[in-house]
C-alpha cells in the first residue's frame, strides 16, 4: 500500500559527530509513537545505531533510515554519519532527501563536518533547517552559536524559536511565529503565555524575523518598509515559502534527550519542508540513445529509483536502500539495472526502521525501502523500468585519503581476505583495494585511521578474518645517473657440454618516465641473432629483481654492441646470465640512486592555520606550488616524497584540531636525497637477509 506523495517528507539529519543527531531521531520515533521506549546512545539502544561496532563506538558509522507518521504526514528519517572518517556517507543519504535537518551542538557550535555536511546539501539545493541541541547542557549557549552560524555557514539563519532557560534550567521554547511559549515537562510540551523576563527578547527576535522573511520577496519588503510591520498571515505564507525555495533557513532550539523542542521540529517538517510531489519530476538520461528524459513523480510512470546504501550482512546477505522517484517499485518482479546494464530479481521489498524491516507489497514515488540479495547492484545505481530505461544521477564519493597494508595473522587466509573486502568494498564506497605487485602488499584505502581500523575489527567480527595493519611500503625504484661500458661473461666447464655466454653492454640513463629501451648495436654476428632475446631477457629479469636495494629498475637504457660465443657451449640460459650479470657490474659502475614516488597534496584548512600547514609540509620536503584563500578557509598545494606523508593524516588533525582535510595522489618520481638513500639501502638489505 504505497503512501500518498503530498503527505511523505524525506529529512536527512546530518551534523559533526557527537552533536546529537541520533538522539534527535530517536526523539522525533518516540513522539510520534513509533517507538515505546526512548532508546540512547551511551546505552547502545537507539534505533538507527544498532550495528554493534556503532554501539562500541557510540558512534554512527554509516547512513540508516526510520520512518513515523505524524499528523496524516509519512516522515522517513535519514540518521547520516558525522565524523570525518565516516562522513562521506552523509552524501548518499543527503542525495535521497528532499530536505536536511542540520544539527549542531549548542557548546562546541560549528565545527568542521558542519561545514562539509552544508556544502552537501548545497550541491543537491537542499531546503534545510539548523537545530540547535543539547541546549540542557553546561556552557550551552543559544545566542552565541547563533551568531557563529551566522558567521560560517552561508545562507539567511535565522531562528524562529528562542529557548526558555539555560544548561540544567532550559525547559522550553518561544514559538516567535505565534508567540506562544512552549514548555516541557515529562516529554510533553504544552502551551503557555511567554514568561515576563523572556518578552522583551521575544519581541525584539520577531521583529528581527518579520525583516528577515520581508527580504525574501520584494512585494513584501516594499509594504513592510512602508507599514512598518506585516501581517501574521502573510508572514506565515511568505515564511513557508522562503523554507520551502532555500532563501531563509529556521534556526530551532531542542534537548533532544529531554524532549525539548522536537515536536515544533516535526511540524516544521510536515509544514513547510516540501513533500517529493512539490520537488517535480526529475532528469535522466536514456542510456540506449544517451537523449535526456524527463521522469514524473506519478506512479503510473515507468519506474525509475536509485539505490543510496548497500549493507552486507553475512546472515542476511546484501540489502539495498533505495528511494523511488518515478513509477511503482514492486515485490516479486523483475527490473532493470539501467547503471550496469543487469537484470535483477525483485523478491521481498519493505520499509525500515533502523535494523528491522516491515514487508510491504509495492512503493510509490518518493518512497524510501529496502530489497534484499541484489546481484550486481551497487550504491548508486538506477533500477528502472525494462521497456523504459533511464540512468539517474548516481553519488559521488570522494577518494580514499590513507592507505596501510594489512596480512593474515594465520597463513592462508589469503582468500577469506579477498572475499571479506570484496563485500565491504560493495558496501562502502569509500573503501578501495589493491595488490601492490611491485611493493608485494595488500594495500587497503580509506578516509582515516579510524574508517581503516573499524574494517579490520568488521573483518574479524562479520567474516571471521583476523589481520595485522601495517604502513605500506614506499615504492622506490632504482635507475643511474652516469654511463658504463661493461662485460659480462660466464663461462661454466663441467664434464660433457659446457656453459658460454659473452656480451659487452653499454648501460645510460633515460630521462625521468622513459621506461626502457634495449638496443641491439652488433654487428658481424659477434652475438648470434637467435641469442639477442636472450640477452635482452637476461636483462630484463635483473631490472626486476633490483641490483642497488632491490627494488625495480626504470628508466633505463642498455645497448649490446659486442660478445662472442661458442658454436656448441653458447646457450640462450648462459647468454641471460651473461646479461644479468653485465648489468649488475654496469649498473653499479654508472652512478646508480634511488628514485621515489612524489605526490600531489592537496591541503584545506581554516585560513588562521595556513602557516601551521605551510611549516609542516616543508618540514617533509614538500614543495609549496599554489595557495587560494576562500573566505576563511584556505587551500594549499604542494608535492611531497610519499615517505614523508604515511603520518599526515594524525598531524594535521592535531594542527587544525580537526578541521583540516587533504587529498593525495601519486604526481611522479624523483631522486632520493643521498643521505636518506643510505638509510633506505641498508634497511632493504636488512630485510632481505632476515626473508632468506
Amino acid at each position: 500500500m504505497a503512501t500518498e506523495i503530498s503527505k511523505i517528507r524525506n529529512v536527512g539529519f546530518a551534523g559533526h559527530g557527537g552533536v546529537g543527531k541520533t538522539s534527535l531521531v530517536e526523539a522525533i520515533l518516540f513522539a510520534a509513537g513509533a517507538i515505546n521506549r526512548l532508546g540512547k546512545v551511551d546505552d547502545g539502544t537507539t534505533t538507527t545505531d544498532f550495528d554493534p561496532d556503532e554501539i562500541k563506538r557510540k558512534i554512527s558509522l554509516g547512513t540508516s533510515v526510520a520512518y513515523c507518521d505524524w499528523k496524516g504526514h509519512r516522515l522517513n528519517l535519514i540518521d547520516t554519519p558525522g565524523y570525518g572518517d565516516f562522513v562521506a556517507d552523509a552524501r548518499g543519504g543527503l542525495r535521497v532527501a528532499g530536505a536536511a535537518v542540520i544539527v549542531v551542538d549548542a557548546v562546541a557550535g560549528v565545527q568542521v563536518q558542519t561545514e562539509k555536511v552544508w556544502k552537501y546539501a548545497n550541491e543537491y539545493t537542499l531546503p534545510r533547517a539548523v537545530v540547535i541541541n543539547r541546549l540542557d547542557r553546561e556552557r550551552a549557549d543559544f545566542f552565541r552559536t547563533l551568531e557563529f552560524l551566522q558567521k560560517r555557514l552561508k545562507g539567511r539563519l535565522c531562528p524562529l524559536q528562542l529557548p526558555i532557560g539555560s544548561e540544567a534550567g532550559f525547559k522550553g521554547v518561544v514559538d516567535l511565529v505565534a508567540m506562544k511559549a512552549l514548555l516541557t515537562a515529562d516529554g510533553k510540551p504544552k502551551e503557555a503565555e511567554i514568561p515576563g523576563e523572556a518578552m522583551d527578547d521575544a519581541k525584539a527576535w520577531r521583529e528581527k524575523l518579520m525583516e528577515a522573511v520581508a527580504e525574501t520577496d520584494d512585494d513584501l519588503l516594499a509594504k513592510y518598509l512602508e507599514e512598518g510591520s506585516i501581517g501574521e498571515e502573510e508572514m506565515v505564507k511568505a515564511l513557508g515559502k522562503a523554507i520551502g525555495q532555500g532563501s531563509l533557513v529556521p534556526v530551532m532550539a531542542a534537548s533532544a534527550t529531554k524532549g525539548i523542542g522536537v515536536q515544533p521540529l516535526m511540524d516544521l517538517i510536515v509544514k513547510e519542508f516540501p513533500s517529493p510531489a512539490d520537488a517535480g519530476p526529475v532528469e535522466g538520461i536514456d542510456p540506449r540513445n544517451k537523449q535526456a528524459v524527463t521522469l514524473a513523480p506519478d506512479p503510473n510512470a515507468p519506474l525509475a529509483a536509485v539505490v543510496f546504501k548497500t549493507i552486507a550482512d553475512p546472515h542476511v546477505g546484501k540489502l539495498s536502500l533505495f528511494r523511488v522517484y518515478s513509477g511503482t517499485f514492486k515485490a516479486d518482479s523483475q527490473v532493470l539495472n539501467s547503471t550496469r546494464g543487469a537484470k535483477e530479481r525483485i523478491g521481498h521489498v519493505g520499509w525500515l526502521m533502523g535494523k528491522t524491516q516491515k514487508a510491504v507489497d509495492s512503493l510509490g514515488p518518493g518512497e524510501i525501502g529496502v530489497v534484499a540479495k541484489l546481484k550486481d547492484t551497487l550504491t548508486g545505481d538506477t533500477l528502472c523500468d525494462e521497456a523504459q530505461p533511464a540512468v539517474l544521477p548516481g553519488i559521488a564519493f570522494p577518494e580514499p585519503s590513507i592507505s596501510f597494508a594489512i596480512q593474515p595473522k594465520t597463513r592462508g587466509d589469503e582468500e577469506k581476505i579477498s572475499t571479506a573486502l570484496h563485500r565491504m568494498t560493495e558496501e562502502d564506497p569509500t573503501l578501495h583495494h589493491h595488490f601492490d605487485p611491485e611493493t608485494k602488499q595488500l594495500l587497503v584505502s580509506g578516509m582515516g585511521q579510524l574508517h581503516v581500523e573499524t574494517v579490520v575489527e568488521r573483518m574479524k567480527r562479520k567474516y571471521n578474518v583476523d589481520v595485522s595493519l601495517l604502513p605500506p611500503r614506499i615504492p622506490y625504484k632504482e635507475t643511474v645517473k652516469g654511463r658504463a661500458e661493461v662485460q659480462g661473461k660466464y663461462k661454466k666447464q663441467t664434464g660433457g657440454r659446457g656453459q658460454y655466454g659473452d656480451v659487452w653492454l653499454k648501460v645510460e640513463p633515460l630521462q625521468r618516465g622513459g621506461g626502457f629501451e634495449f638496443v641491439d648495436d652488433t654487428f658481424g654476428g659477434s652475438v648470434p641473432r637467435n641469442f639477442i632475446p636472450s640477452v635482452e631477457k637476461g636483462v630484463r629479469n635483473c631490472m626486476t629483481r633490483g641490483i642497488f636495494a632491490g627494488f625495480p629498475i626504470v628508466d633505463l637504457k642498455v645497448s649490446l654492441y659486442d660478445g662472442s660465443y661458442h658454436d656448441v657451449d653458447s646457450s640462450d640460459m648462459a647468454f641471460q646470465i651473461a646479461a644479468s650479470m653485465g648489468l649488475q657490474k654496469g649498473f653499479m659502475e654508472a652512478h646508480p640512486i634511488l628514485l621515489e614516488p612524489i605526490m600531489h597534496v592537496e591541503v584545506t584548512a581554516p585560513s588562521d592555520h595556513a602557516g601551521d600547514v605551510i611549516g609542516d609540509l616543508n618540514g617533509r620536503r614538500g614543495r609549496i606550488v599554489g595557495m587560494e584563500p576562500d573566505g576563511e578557509v584556505v587551500s594549499v598545494r604542494a608535492q611531497a616524497p610519499m615517505a614523508e606523508m604515511l603520518t599526515y593524516e594524525s598531524a594535521l588533525r592535531s594542527m587544525t584540531g580537526g578541521r583540516g582535510g587533504y587529498s593525495m595522489e601519486f604526481s611522479h618520481y624523483e631522486e632520493v636525497p643521498a643521505h636518506l638513500a643510505d638509510k633506505v639501502v641498508t634497511a632493504a638489505k636488512a630485510e632481505r637477509e632476515k626473508a632468506h
